[in-house]
């Protein structure tokens, strides 16, 4: 087989071509498109984007809800040898123009939900010419909106708007031409796309820097999706993508990977746009009944919470019996790799296997349907408490770690091998060392950048060779991340390189595995940073759960904001008498956390659009409480402040 997407999907829609591959919800249920279908109806858009004018190396951004038209709109791109550049539904307008912009693309195609914010965009583009494709229309509705802008805009009456379906239907009629001038033209862009060709145009999400254009050939992305295939994947299997198609994760491996072995995969239902979609995730969860899907740790932890609050309704019996079989599991199955002591599963057997026996199938089921074997989470660090937390319940978390540059999978804990509180072994294709600053391979346990050699390592930073070369040295991607492999062969990420604390004096400190910690020894805090920089002690930002807070105030009978905030601090510090504690210096422990009343998210910038904290907006967004920290009055977490926010966030005292 020739190592390009192409080629994987021809091969599908020959060996399957009735066989179901992109399921979309419709007001019947879920409606199925195949794989012979999907490649017809790309090389059809493919013949009309030549017909078009639209030359090879040509750039195609691709903003909206995933379904079968993106997906064909993609291959479709890829056939007439265009690069595509998928951009996240949850971007701004600036955010989308940038991309839009420094990637010199020359079309777009979009749904009805992101028209506005699409016509918003080529307001701003330096592109006067650009071509929008509306790949879903509901009653000429999309085309009047496109109409009335064009009206309110002449400077920008060199743009024009075709529908997806007209397209295709163009396309097809010049595929189906005797005189086969279309066929030819395909066969020869196609002729000329090998594994060396850049397939698309991902941006990073800009975390640290302004984003950059991560470059991905046919080889990068053919290796990666053949690694996760050989990883998780088994013929017909049910695959839900509850992540935007944009994502690295769901693209490669759920969309990509899928042609290698007739999976079908079931999209959340985006007809009413963003709100709405995040409301159908767990609803179309049970609907599509999958066998696995992949997960960030925000979306799982939103499982965890929903999950907890349908056992709670169930009253105290229930409650009592989930929550000690939930903590049973945890001993019984330790860290999923080494069998815990005979002695540990024989205090666990009773109330874990009862839960099990009892409940535990029951809420499976009405959480994830009666398919379901496991979860792959990717993204950011999964801490321990939902590690544990899934596994016990019988649907296993399983952590991987990854970046675009990798096209994205470095490594992934598997479904036959997995350690908890790692991000499991390196894919076969992958070799990956921990590496000094000097360039030195570190032993087992040492802490290191992260660095691989791989076919799946991308191509370079599109227009940004400095960047480009301080990443690339010698054919070996520096990841930018801390982390180490133990004896057994399982990486750990630590952090960012460049995320780390640093002391008054100079010293460095990772703050997640401060983080993970915390949040894995309480269930009160729901999110939390922590930051020092060149400061005499760190201090912490912490979200609350207001739910579990809610409870903590009934349990104890408090009264006041100011017992409240001293419970609060007992909470915080609980990991002090775990064995997690042996993960946190003592000397970079947060002296102090201030509570904020208004949480990370996307709406201030604190979070992206991959659901990651953002540090450096988070450093402005939250400027002033950082600063109180280091004042006399600040430097205790009981302070005025943090009092009164509670009073406000929970009308105590």
């Amino acid at each position: 087989m020739k190592k390009t997407i192409l080629a994987m999907l021809d091969d599908a829609a020959g060996l399957w071509p009735d066989e179901p591959y992109i399921m979309r919800k419709t007001d019947s249920g879920y409606a199925p498109t195949s794989f012979g279908e999907t490649r017809r109806a790309a090389r059809a858009f493919a013949a009309w984007l030549a017909a078009g004018g639209f030359s090879p190396d040509d750039k195609m951004a691709i903003l909206g809800e995933g379904g079968p038209e993106w997906v064909e709109g993609e291959y479709g791109a890829f056939y007439a040898g265009l690069v595509s550049v998928p951009l996240s539904i949850k971007l701004t307008v600036d955010e989308i123009l940038f991309r839009l912009d420094h990637s010199e693309s020359r079309l777009i195609l979009t749904t009805r939900n992101y028209l506005p914010k699409t016509l918003q965009v080529l307001e701003r583009t330096a592109n006067a010419a650009m071509t929008v494709v509306l790949l879903d229309e509901e009653g000429g509705k999309g085309k009047a909106a496109f109409a009335a802008w064009a009206a309110a805009h002449p400077a920008r009456s060199t743009m024009r708007l075709a529908l997806f379906e007209t397209a295709a239907a163009e396309g097809a009629a010049a595929l189906a031409d005797s005189a086969g001038k279309a066929a030819r033209t395909l066969e020869e862009r196609a002729a000329a796309i090998g594994p060396d060709t850049v397939a698309m145009i991902s941006y990073t999400s800009g975390t640290m820097s302004n984003p950059k254009g991560i470059m991905l050939t046919h080889l990068n992305l053919w290796t990666n999706s053949h690694d996760v295939f050989i990883s998780f994947f088994t013929p017909r299997y049910r695959l839900y993508l509850m992540l935007p198609a944009d994502h690295s994760f769901t693209h490669v491996c759920g969309i990509f990977t899928a042609l290698w072995c007739c999976v079908s995969l079931w999209f959340v239902d985006g007809r009413g746009g963003g709100l709405a979609m995040l409301r159908n995730i767990p609803i179309n969860m049970v609907e599509s009944d999958p066998n696995f899907f992949f997960t960030v740790p925000a979306v799982a932890s939103i499982f965890m919470k929903k999950i907890a609050a349908t056992v709670e309704e169930k009253g105290r019996a229930v409650t009592a019996l989930f929550n000690a079989g939930i903590e049973a599991g945890q001993r019984w199955i330790g860290d999923g790799y080494r069998r815990p002591s005979f002695a540990v599963r024989l205090k666990a057997f009773l109330p874990y296997h009862a839960a099990k026996l009892i409940l535990f199938g029951t809420v499976r089921k009405k959480a994830f349907g009666k398919r379901i074997e496991f979860s792959v989470c990717g993204g950011s660090k999964a801490d321990m408490r939902q590690q544990g937390f899934f596994a016990a319940l019988g649907v296993p978390l399983l952590p991987g770690y990854g970046l675009t540059e990798a096209s994205p999978v470095i490594s992934s804990n598997l479904p036959s091998c997995c350690k908890y509180g790692t991000t499991g072994k390196p894919f076969p294709s992958v070799s990956c060392a921990i590496m000094d600053e000097a360039g030195n391979t570190l032993p087992p346990g040492e802490v290191g950048e992260i660095t691989i050699v791989a076919d799946s390592v991308m191509k370079g930073y599109y227009r940004n060779p400095e960047a480009t070369a301080a990443v690339l040295k010698d054919g070996r991607l520096w990841t930018g991340d801390l982390g180490s492999m133990d004896e057994d062969g399982f990486l750990s990420v630590v952090g960012r390189a460049r995320s780390l604390l640093v002391s008054e004096s100079g010293g460095k400190y990772s703050p997640e595995i401060i983080e993970e910690t915390v949040m894995s020894s309480t269930g009160v805090v729901d999110q939390i940073m922590v930051w020092c920089l060149y400061r005499k002690y760190s201090c912490a930002l912490v979200g609350l759960d207001a739910a579990r807070v809610k409870s903590l105030i009934a349990q104890k009978g408090i009264v006041s904001a100011d017992e409240l905030c001293r419970a609060l601090q007992n909470e915080f510090y609980a990991f002090r008498g775990r064995p997690a504690a042996k993960a946190v210096q003592e000397k970079w422990e947060p002296r102090v956390f201030q509570i904020v009343e208004e949480p990370f998210s996307e709406k201030n910038g604190t979070i992206n659009s991959t659901m990651k904290l953002v540090r450096r907006r988070a450093e402005e967004v939250y400027a002033d409480l950082i600063e109180y920290s280091y004042t006399g009055e600040g430097s205790s977490t009981v302070n005025p402040r943090n009092i009164e926010t509670l009073r406000r966030l929970f009308g105590l005292q």
